[in-house]
């Protein structure tokens, strides 16, 4: 799409200055959201200031893959951003919870877009044997914005406010619309456009009935209450209803031919184990962490820069070997081995484990997370045709967020049932489970040994589950062909079965 060399790094840094902006907001919003609960009350609502954004995000991502292949992505990204940074400034203008949570589903419409975009524009930048290492970098962006956003989470809000953190992406938006507009090249699609509304809808409809089912057992007290299970009815209505619209329609949101390859059902597969563990555990390890060694949680929060480390370097160094071999296969055998032996050790922790032989671990683990993490992202859009390439990226990508949604509310419950039937008397008549990290500090040494235990018991079942899914993961990453990116000019990967 770029041929200029220097042209094309400065067009990759503006899109990974957009992707910095949308992946950071999510973690920004982290820290500040007990100061938002301050101003405008209703702390039983707070938690949907991010399942909005999660719940519309994924609903979306699909539709921006395919409107991309069918106008062009120049145009597409644009919107995306433009919406976002509007989505952005009301966010920052919000007067009620209600109406914060509504400007957060606004700005998700465009942040869902932004990613899928992203990828698939770096579709068209590289080709596939570079692409690699581009990718690597990009994971790099995102594990950037998921360190820093805590911090200057907390920053912004302490020093300007609140609002600050959601307007400091106006000129950020602004910025990169401005030199998209100018340096990114327009191509466009040579097909007739012809939206999909009907199957939109009905997938939109399918993937916000899952990640509202997984996040069901705190609205409705349980997963399997007849609310959630409703929700349940409704998503299998909706995913059945998209299966016979798509079979019909001339341009589906999401071509079924997709599915016709083994490739891309595994690489999906990996997808969903990838996102389970890359996202969905991130939070119970902090947990694991702050309850069974009594680190408070800006420590716990420095104990993950082993995690990021170690996806920071499996990442580089997996992206350059991909480059220069072509090979993609082994690097997603060893992420998911890896996964599996990382999590297992977590099971035999308890309380008291000594922290530099956490950090080592957590090391091994994000070094997997690392290798694996850009794997089906190019595997899929390697084996779908030029005309999907979109569509199959956006996906991919919601694999991964659906496999991290349905992962979180697993680990939830497991850890809830690990701790129903558990008593501790302690000083005050005080819940266990209701303690803050502060308040646990706070116990006599033979009552938080007490706590520290039960939590260290809790985790062992949720740790194995984990260790379970990525053995799924190493099944499904065996099974792939062991398929050679092409170099630049080659057409077909050399040593691909039929039809992939």
């Amino acid at each position: 799409m770029v041929t200029d060399p220097r042209l094309r790094l400065f067009v990759y840094l503006l899109l990974m200055s957009a992707m910095f902006m949308a992946t950071l907001d999510n973690q920004i919003v982290s820290t500040a959201l007990p100061t938002i609960v301050g101003e405008f009350g209703e702390l039983e609502r707070f938690g949907w200031v991010g399942s909005a954004y999660l719940l519309t995000t994924s609903a979306v991502m699909p539709l921006y893959g395919k409107l991309g292949d069918l106008f062009g992505r120049k145009y597409v990204i644009m919107a995306a951003i433009a919406i976002f940074t509007i989505g952005s400034l009301v966010c920052g203008l919000a007067v009620s919870m209600d109406t914060l949570i509504a400007a957060r589903v606004l700005q998700a419409l465009g942040g869902g877009g932004i990613m899928v975009s992203i990828f698939s524009i770096n579709a068209d930048l590289f080709e596939p044997r570079e692409r690699a290492r581009y990718q690597s970098y990009s994971s790099l962006v995102l594990m950037a914005s998921g360190a820093l956003g805590p911090v200057l989470g907390g920053t912004l809000s302490d020093l300007f406010g609140w609002r600050s953190i959601f307007l400091v992406n106006l000129p950020i938006g602004i910025a990169v619309l401005a030199g998209l507009a100018f340096l990114l090249p327009y191509r466009k699609p040579n097909r007739k456009p012809k939206i999909d509304y009907a199957g939109a809808i009905l997938l939109a409809g399918a993937v916000a009935s899952i990640v509202f089912w997984a996040d069901s057992g705190q609205i409705f007290g349980s997963l399997i209450a007849w609310e959630s299970l409703g929700v349940v009815a409704f998503g299998a209505l909706c995913a059945t209803g998209w299966v016979l619209v798509e079979r019909r329609a001339p341009e589906p949101v999401v071509p079924l031919s997709l599915f016709s390859k083994p490739t891309i059902n595994l690489l999906l597969v990996i997808s969903i184990v990838s996102g389970a563990i890359g996202i969905g555990s991130v939070n119970y390890i902090a947990l694991f962490l702050q309850t069974t060694t009594g680190l408070s949680p800006s420590m716990a929060g420095l104990l993950f820069v082993a995690t990021t480390g170690g996806i920071a370097i499996g990442s580089i160094a997996a992206g350059r070997l991909i480059a220069k071999s072509g090979r993609y296969k082994p690097f997603s055998i060893a992420s998911a081995a890896l996964g599996v032996v990382s999590l297992g050790i977590f099971s035999f922790m308890h309380a008291g484990t000594p922290l530099i032989f956490i950090a080592l671990v957590m090391l091994l683990q994000g070094f997997g997370v690392g290798i694996g993490q850009q794997v089906p992202v190019i595997g899929v859009q390697n084996a779908a045709s030029r005309a999907d390439v979109g569509a199959a990226t956006g996906t991919v990508t919601l694999t991964r967020m659906g496999g991290a949604a349905i992962a979180i509310s697993i680990y939830g419950a497991i850890v809830s049932s690990g701790l129903t039937h558990v008593r501790i008397a302690l000083p005050g008549g005080v819940d266990f489970r209701n303690l803050t990290p502060e308040g646990l500090a706070a116990l006599p040494e033979a009552a938080r040994a007490l706590v520290a235990n039960a939590y260290s018991d809790a985790f062992v079942p949720l740790f194995l589950t984990a260790s379970g899914m990525m053995v799924i993961g190493l099944i499904a990453a065996l099974l792939l062909p062991n398929i050679r990116l092409p170099r630049h000019g080659e057409d077909k990967p050399a040593g691909a079965p039929v039809g992939e």
